[in-house]
């Protein structure tokens, strides 16, 4: 019947099934990680390598204030307490273990400054050197090699196989896959002596799966995500009895260009200096319309609000905090004026509009309070007055899936008729469900891949092996 065996299966080769694997390879010798794509990574390695921690080493540097209970609670309050609370806790908690875990054991490096993203209360994000996950990916991949884990390319998930009782024996996949061919490869049985781990993603590309939970969301929204972000592992673990949870809370990001496709290189630009460093306004009024740092749920909602369109203006000063500055100019992401009139003129803004709505933000820079959207201001953030100006034309695209599949804090997979861990089997990552409730937060998605990642890992080393 198999093919092949291991102690423990991972489907899936981002942060989240190579941090499992990473942590089962400590106490198990056999561990085999598939991916059906042609190169390992999936939609971690494409991100912009962005990890909140609270309680890390630069906010001590920098005397920031910070706990897990608070990046817990702006968690809860930007998921509108759709979340999972324990769950929750439990990436809040780790988050600054799990972030060592990488720079002592993996070593990664980061930048050595923290960014301020949308719905933290405080700057707690790092940020690779090289401004994305690949940064993070790459490390890992070494050091998989280093313990002799081999990541199997081109083996394709087609269903979970289980015993009589619902126990989960291994996989059945496409051996030698080429995405998007189905009928591509051959059909090949892998055993699981312990246990199987699903890391496969979530399902941003897969436009049918995701119009039959937001109808909205059609083929003319473009994602950020890589081609094979789609639905078959999630399909594959809910006809093995796993529990879907909230599949139809889908996010989109704010911040990405109209000028180019994907995630790209604009994105990086809007986290890091458009949004935190600049403004936002309606093209058509010259005026902002909501607070650059709120979440993503929110910035959306208001983006999308009568079909405006939108642009954040930085200046030389805010800019300097855009790592893909360079690359942005040279695509054409992102322009560069030497004067405001010459980018209300470029761009059809109405010029006194959108001077009045400069004076009024700098003001309120100078004062330390915005008093039209509440957007914090730090003292890092100075008036937007310092030639030359950037701009960049925003778009929302589909980004991340909150809902998935529904696991313990043991990260085991739960039955869903009988609300107990289906044995042997376990989940993390983006194909898990209830941690990010109704909106996630910018660099939480990394920090809750490496938490769950290494829980996976770990529990499902501990199983008894099977003779």
């Amino acid at each position: 019947m198999w093919n092949e065996e291991y102690d423990i299966v991972i489907i899936g080769s981002g942060f989240a099934g190579l941090a499992a694997a990473l942590e089962a390879c400590k106490t198990c010798s056999s561990v085999v990680v598939l991916d059906k794509m042609r190169t390992p990574g999936g939609n971690s390695a494409i991100s912009g390598g962005l990890v909140a921690a609270a309680g890390s080493p630069l906010q001590e540097k920098e005397g920031i204030k910070d706990s897990p209970a608070l990046m817990l609670e702006d968690m809860l309050r930007a998921g509108l307490d759709f979340n999972t609370p324990a769950l929750a806790k439990i990436v809040a908690e780790r988050s600054t273990e799990t972030l060592l875990w990488t720079i002592e054991e993996l070593g990664v490096e980061y930048k050595p400054n923290l960014n301020h993203l949308g719905g933290h209360s405080v700057p707690r994000t790092y940020n690779t050197t090289n401004t994305s996950g690949s940064g993070i990916i790459k490390p890992m991949l070494a050091k998989c090699r280093d313990k002799g884990i081999p990541i199997r390319l081109k083996m394709l998930l087609q269903r979970f196989i289980a015993d009589e009782k619902g126990v989960i024996q291994g996989v059945e996949v496409r051996k030698g896959y080429l995405f998007p061919n189905e009928a591509s490869g051959e059909t090949w049985r892998i055993r699981a002596r312990k246990a199987v781990i699903v890391a496969t993603g979530g399902f941003s590309q897969d436009i049918k799966f995701r119009l039959t939970q937001n109808p909205i969301l059609t083929q003319e929204i473009e994602s950020t995500n890589q081609p094979g972000a789609t639905a078959e592992g999630l399909v594959a673990a809910l006809k093995a009895g796993a529990t879907p949870t909230q599949l139809s809370l889908i996010q989109l990001g704010p911040w990405a260009s109209r000028d180019e496709e994907g995630f790209g290189v604009g994105s990086m630009f809007s986290m890091l200096a458009g949004f935190p460093y600049g403004i936002l306004i309606d093209l058509k009024t010259g005026r902002r319309f909501v607070n650059e740092l709120s979440d993503r749920k929110l910035l959306v909602d208001a983006m999308l609000n009568t079909g405006r369109e939108s642009l954040a203006i930085v200046d030389s000063v805010g800019v300097k905090y855009a790592s893909t500055l360079n690359k942005c100019l040279k695509r054409g992401v992102v322009k560069q004026y030497e004067a405001i009139d010459e980018l209300a003129h470029a761009n059809r803004i109405p010029l006194a509009a959108l001077l009045e709505t400069i004076r009024t933000y700098n003001e309120n820079v100078s004062k330390g309070v915005d008093e039209d959207f509440g957007k914090p201001i730090p003292d890092d953030l100075f008036p937007i007055e310092n030639p030359p100006y950037y701009s960049i034309r925003l778009i929302s695209k589909v980004h991340h899936c909150m809902g998935g599949i529904q696991i313990n804090s043991r990260a085991q997979v739960l039955n869903i008729e009988t609300h107990l861990p289906i044995r042997r089997f376990y989940a993390a990552g983006e194909i898990t469900g209830g941690i990010h409730g109704a909106s996630r937060l910018g660099s939480n998605a990394i920090t809750d891949c490496l938490v769950f990642g290494r829980i996976a890992g770990r529990n499902a080393a501990k199983e008894r092996t099977r003779t």
